[in-house]
C-alpha cells in the first residue's frame, strides 16, 4: 500500500484514460482535482514511455475548472503577462515568486475568511470586499519587498530590474558602465544558479518563520 508521505501513482493511458494504481481504478481530472483539494499528493506519468507529465496534467485541471462558469481564478491581464515571462530574461524567476506568494496568501487565508465571516452580514458587500482586498495587495506589496530582500543576498543572481538603482553620481564615471548580467550560457552557470535558488528558498522560509 502507498504511504501517507508517498505520492500516488497515477498512469496515463494513450487512449487518455488515467490509472489510480493506489485504488486499481480509473479515474477522471475531476477526482484528480478533488485529491490535489484534499491534500493527496500524485505524479502522473506517461504509461507506454514513463516520462513524468504531472505538470502537464495539473495543467489541464486548471484549464477545466476555469471553463467552469463562476470559478475563474486566473485573470486575462494575468494570463497575458504570464504568457509575456516565457523565454523572458525574468523566467527563471517567476516560478520562484509565485510559489513564494501563494505560500504567503495560503498562510494568510484563515485570517482573511475569519474577517469575510465576521463582516458578512453586519455590512453590504461592497464595504466588506474593500478593505479586505487592500490588505491583500498590502501583503502582496510586503511579498515583493521580502523576496527582494532575500535575492539581494545573491548580487550574482540578481536580475536587472529586480535590485535598487544606484545612485547617480555627481560628475560623469570616467570607466565605462559595467555591463549588465546576462543569462547563463553554460551548464555550469545553470547549476549555480539552481543552487543558488534552493539557498533562496531557504532563506525564504526562515524568514516566513521569523514574520
Amino acid at each position: 500500500m502507498t504511504s501517507d508521505k508517498s505520492p500516488i501513482t497515477i498512469k496515463k493511458y494513450a487512449n487518455r484514460r488515467l490509472y489510480n494504481t493506489g485504488t486499481s481504478a480509473y479515474v477522471t481530472l475531476e477526482d484528480l482535482a478533488v485529491m490535489v483539494k484534499r491534500g493527496e499528493d500524485f505524479v502522473v506519468f506517461d504509461a507506454k514511455t514513463g516520462e513524468e507529465i504531472t505538470r502537464s496534467v495539473l495543467t489541464q485541471i486548471i484549464f477545466e475548472q476555469e471553463g467552469k462558469g463562476g470559478q475563474s481564478l486566473l485573470p486575462i491581464a494575468f494570463l497575458r503577462q504570464l504568457i509575456r515571462f516565457y523565454g523572458d530574461s525574468m523566467q527563471m524567476m517567476v516560478p520562484s515568486y509565485l510559489e513564494f506568494s501563494l505560500d504567503k496568501l495560503t498562510a494568510e487565508q484563515g485570517a482573511f475568511r475569519d474577517q469575510c465571516a465576521d463582516a458578512f452580514g453586519v455590512a453590504p458587500l461592497a464595504n466588506v470586499a474593500k478593505p479586505i482586498i487592500g490588505q491583500i495587495e498590502e501583503q502582496t506589496r510586503k511579498n515583493m519587498a521580502m523576496f527582494r530582500q532575500a535575492l539581494s543576498m545573491f548580487p550574482a543572481f540578481t536580475p536587472p530590474g529586480m535590485a535598487p538603482a544606484p545612485a547617480a553620481p555627481a560628475k560623469p564615471p570616467v570607466a565605462p558602465a559595467a555591463p549588465e548580467p546576462q543569462a547563463p550560457q553554460t551548464r555550469d552557470e545553470f547549476e549555480a544558479l539552481k543552487q543558488q535558488l534552493d539557498e533562496l528558498h531557504k532563506r525564504l522560509d526562515g524568514m516566513i518563520a521569523r514574520d
